[in-house]
This record gives C-alpha cells, sequence and structure tokens, in this order.
C-alpha cells in the first residue's frame, strides 16, 4: 500500500495504515478511497473517545459477538450510520450522513426530501373585519 495508482489525479493503491497515533493526520482527516486506518486501544471507554475526537463522522463499524455491547457502543459513538458485524451495507430507504463536519443533511430516505423542500406558513383571515 501507499503507493501511487496511475499516472493521473491522486489515487493510491489499497493501503492499511498501522502504529498509528490518534493525533495523526491518518485518522484526524476524512480519506476517501482504499485505505483503512488500525488504532490500537486499551478498553471500551478508550476507543470510544479516540472515535468520538475528531471532527468528522461520517459512518463507523462495530464488530463482535455481543449484541447488547454492540447496540450500547453505538449509541456512544458520534457518526451518522453505524454498522454492527458488516460495513458499508446500504438500503436507500435508510438515511445516510455524517454528524459534525462529514457532510450536509442526510442522503436517501425521507430525510433526504428535507434537503430540497422549504417550509414556509401562510396565515389568511377569512373571517375576521380588522
Amino acid at each position: 500500500g501507499d503507493e501511487r495508482h496511475g499516472t493521473e489525479g491522486c489515487f493510491i493503491k489499497p493501503t492499511i495504515f498501522t502504529n498509528i497515533d490518534p493525533s495523526m493526520k491518518d485518522v484526524q482527516e476524512e480519506i476517501f478511497g482504499p485505505v483503512c486506518v488500525i488504532i490500537k486501544f486499551k478498553d471500551e471507554e478508550d476507543v470510544i473517545k479516540q472515535a468520538n475526537d475528531m471532527f468528522y463522522g461520517l459512518a463507523a463499524a462495530v464488530f463482535t459477538q455481543n449484541m447488547n455491547r454492540a447496540i450500547n457502543t453505538t449509541h456512544r459513538l458520534e457518526a451518522g450510520t453505524t454498522w454492527i458485524n458488516c460495513a458499508s451495507s446500504f438500503n436507500f430507504n435508510v438515511p445516510f450522513g455524517g454528524f459534525e463536519q462529514s457532510g450536509i443533511g442526510r442522503e436517501c430516505g425521507d430525510y433526504a426530501l428535507t434537503n430540497y423542500t422549504t417550509v414556509k406558513a401562510v396565515h389568511v383571515n377569512l373571517g375576521h373585519r380588522m
């Protein structure tokens, strides 16, 4: 990994970053591409702190056999979408979008319609004379 792919654009081959410090750019910036960042953590509290300690929150994935732990963890993660025991599984009826600086609004589902509508209230006096 970490090698250029092709001669045009800014593309790299699939890459896995290990021995990463949570303050590094590879963690703190939103990277789109075939990139995986692996960070060590002490316990559940530490992993939640590290995951939420950034300006982005598009998506997260939790892998565990303990469903109670998975659900409790997803509620604590500041991410617009969280998958349990899978990743990048989409249903176009379910809203998708991030928290903090990850995107604006929601795509897909009924929530996406709010991006294209503006609510306006109109009050009309039909019976009382002024």
